[in-house]
C-alpha cells in the first residue's frame, strides 16, 4: 500500500497525514492489494478542495470534494465518498464470483448410476389392500348413468342388456362419463 500526499499551494503536516491515513485505512479494507493512493489537496476560491485517486487490483476508486472550509473536513468528505465506492466495488466483485459458482452448481456434471429396481428390494411384492365385491346387474347405459349419479364410487360395473357384456361406466374429472366395454 503506497500513499502519496500532494499539496498544491499548501503544506501537509504529519498530523494531517496521520488523520488521512486513519480515514484511508477504512477504505483499504475493502480493496485488494496492490493499492496505490494519491491524495491531492489544493486551495480554491470558496475553500479547500480534495481529490482522492486509489488504484487497486480490480479497478479504480476516485472521489473529489470542493469548497470545504477545513482541511480535515475535506479529507473526511473525500474518504466517505471513496468508501462507498469501495464497498460497491467489493460487493460487485463478490456477487460476480457467487453467480459464477451458482451457475456451475445449477448444471452439475456428476456421474449418475442407474440402479436396477430388483436390486433395491427383492422381497417387495404388490399387495392387495382392499377388496370390494360388486353385484353386476343387467341394465342399459342410460340406467347405469342414473345409478352412477347416486353412487358412492366414481364408477359402476353392470351387464348390458342388449349384448350381455360386462361394462364399466366411470365419472371423468371434467364431469362427463366414460364407458369401458370389452372388445368382441
Amino acid at each position: 500500500m503506497n500513499v502519496e500526499y500532494v499539496g498544491k499551494g499548501i503544506t501537509i503536516s504529519d498530523k494531517t497525514k496521520a488523520f488521512a491515513q486513519t480515514k484511508l485505512a477504512k477504505i483499504f479494507k475493502f480493496l485488494d492489494e496492490p493499492i496505490e493512493a494519491r491524495l491531492v489537496i489544493e486551495p480554491g476560491k470558496a475553500g479547500l478542495g480534495a481529490d482522492l485517486h486509489i488504484a487497486h487490483r480490480h479497478g479504480v476508486v476516485q472521489s473529489e470534494e470542493e469548497a470545504v472550509p477545513r482541511l480535515e473536513d475535506a479529507i473526511q468528505a473525500v474518504a466517505v465518498k471513496a468508501e462507498k465506492q469501495a464497498r460497491r466495488s467489493r460487493k460487485r466483485f463478490i456477487d460476480v464470483r457467487r453467480r459464477a459458482g451458482r451457475a456451475a452448481s445449477e448444471n452439475p456434471q456428476w456421474p449418475v448410476e442407474v440402479l436396477d429396481g430388483t436390486s433395491l428390494r427383492q422381497e417387495h411384492t404388490t399387495r392387495i389392500i382392499k377388496v370390494q365385491h360388486f353385484s353386476i346387474k343387467p341394465m342399459e347405459v342410460d340406467e347405469a348413468a342414473l345409478a352412477l349419479e347416486g353412487a358412492k364410487n366414481d364408477f359402476i360395473v353392470f351387464r348390458q342388456t342388449t349384448s350381455d357384456q360386462v361394462s364399466v361406466l366411470f365419472r371423468r374429472r371434467d364431469g362427463n362419463f366414460g364407458l369401458i366395454s370389452p372388445e368382441l
